[in-house]
């Protein structure tokens, strides 16, 4: 039996995807403010930053720091999920994460990945060791 691989969040991906998703919120909220006619436009950029700031700090802690366990037979991560790698009938990349679909539809995601492609590749490889190619 080998050892398991072990899938960190990247924390630096997590500050990165929190920045566009606070450069799209900005964004929205200028835009819906000035077709509202409100002469302070600017406000809504400042709403925007500030409401993905606080998501961003306030879910670091545990967002940042999730990790996914690869067996030779399972695929384990945060609250309690867990994955039979016999079960698995896709995988997908979507921006900074990691899609797994199950045969069953069930759908878990492995977030803030900074090389997706490399931990597809695990979880086939280990899927075919398994007996279960993609």
């Amino acid at each position: 039996m080998s050892d398991p691989t072990i899938f960190h969040a990247d924390r630096a991906t997590y500050w990165r995807e929190h920045a566009w998703i606070a450069a799209v919120a900005m964004a929205l909220g200028m835009g819906v403010l000035w077709a509202m006619g409100n002469p302070h436009v600017w406000t809504g950029a400042v709403g925007g930053l500030f409401a993905v700031a606080v998501r961003a700090f306030y879910l670091a802690s545990d967002e940042a720091s999730a990790e996914w366990v690869l067996t030779e037979t399972d695929l384990s991560g945060p609250d309690n999920r867990h994955v039979r790698l016999a079960e698995i009938d896709k995988l997908r990349s979507l921006g900074s994460a990691v899609q797994i679909i199950t045969r069953s539809g069930d759908k878990h995601l492995m977030k803030y990945i900074a090389d997706r492609p490399a931990v597809v590749a695990k979880i086939e490889a280990a899927m075919a060791r398994a007996g279960n190619a993609p």
